[in-house]
């Protein structure tokens, strides 16, 4: 008897159990994760070109700027410089001198050798392709000798980059 009265007692204890407790139930969805990803290029850090102090300008003053562009994957771009605030013609030129209307020529350039002026017109703008990190340009500037302008004054002029996607 008390064989059968244990055993019934667990049946009754399992049988409770089940019935008691709600059956979990569960449903499920989904949904897209997107982005769509658009050619875009910035420029970065620009650094001025600043060719010095100097008295007579007898001879040629070199200097560089560089600036770094950062384009999508396979995007394929160009970089023109224009001719600044000052151009005459295609010629650039610093303004200044003590009564702000004397000029500085200077040019600018893709090379070190400084042989390829770099301008704002297809064949002198430097083309390349995006890979989605920044890549850096060096702008080879030169100030070839000139009479020289009034001294104690700052010469200066502003050039822009421009990038073209």
């Amino acid at each position: 008897m008390k064989r059968i009265s244990i055993a019934l007692c667990a049946l009754l204890a399992a049988a409770t159990a089940g019935s008691g407790a709600a059956q979990a139930a569960t449903a499920t969805g989904t949904f897209n994760v997107t982005i769509t990803i658009t050619s875009e290029c910035t420029v970065a850090n620009p650094t001025d070109m600043a060719f010095g102090s100097h008295g007579l300008l007898s001879a040629l003053v070199n200097q560089t700027s560089t600036f770094q562009v950062t384009c999508t994957n396979t995007t394929p771009y160009t970089i023109g410089l224009n001719t600044g605030l000052n151009a005459s013609g295609s010629q650039r030129r610093m303004l200044g001198g003590v009564t702000n209307t004397e000029f500085v020529n200077y040019n600018l350039y893709t090379d070190a050798g400084r042989t390829t002026a770099w301008g704002n017109a297809s064949g002198s703008w430097v083309s390349a392709t995006g890979n989605g990190s920044a890549q850096s340009y060096t702008v080879y500037g030169q100030v070839p000798a000139q009479a020289t302008p009034s001294p104690g004054a700052n010469y200066q002029d502003t050039v822009t980059i421009t990038v073209t996607y």
